[in-house]
């Protein structure tokens, strides 16, 4: 069993988790906020989607509608392994946190890591003001 490092990041947002949950739900809400994801999103039916990623086109698979606030896609590259996105709405106070949970590949730098944790950062900030806002 081998485990790998990970960042969670997240970010509280002044707005209930059911609402919050709602947003992020619909993956047609992504490109709004997660320029780290990637653009271009495209409907592919069921969980699937077709995106532009930083890294190219790929399938961003959604997790389903749920009742416990996961929001988790997996990145899908042509001829490679998913790469999983773990992600939660959990309530905090009133509010919501989002939680990310960003892992370090075996192919990734450290150098990437970071950047990569930096990206998500930005992401969930930009979030909480198209939330906020």
């Amino acid at each position: 069993m081998t485990t790998r490092p990970v960042r969670h990041v997240s970010i509280s947002i002044e707005r209930r988790p059911e609402d919050v949950y709602g947003f992020l739900s619909d993956p047609a809400n992504f490109p709004q906020w997660a320029d780290g994801l990637g653009h271009s999103f495209e409907p592919l039916g069921g969980p699937d989607w077709r995106a532009v990623t930083p890294m190219g086109a790929m399938i961003i698979r959604f997790t389903p509608p749920n009742a416990f606030g996961v929001v988790d896609h997996d990145v899908i590259p042509d001829d490679g392994a998913p790469m999983a996105n773990p992600m939660r709405v959990i309530a905090n106070g009133d509010g919501s946190e989002v939680m990310f949970t960003l892992f370090h590949r075996p192919d990734m730098s450290d150098e990437d890591f970071e950047r990569d944790a930096d990206w998500v950062a930005k992401d969930l900030r930009v979030l909480k003001a198209v939330l906020e806002g």
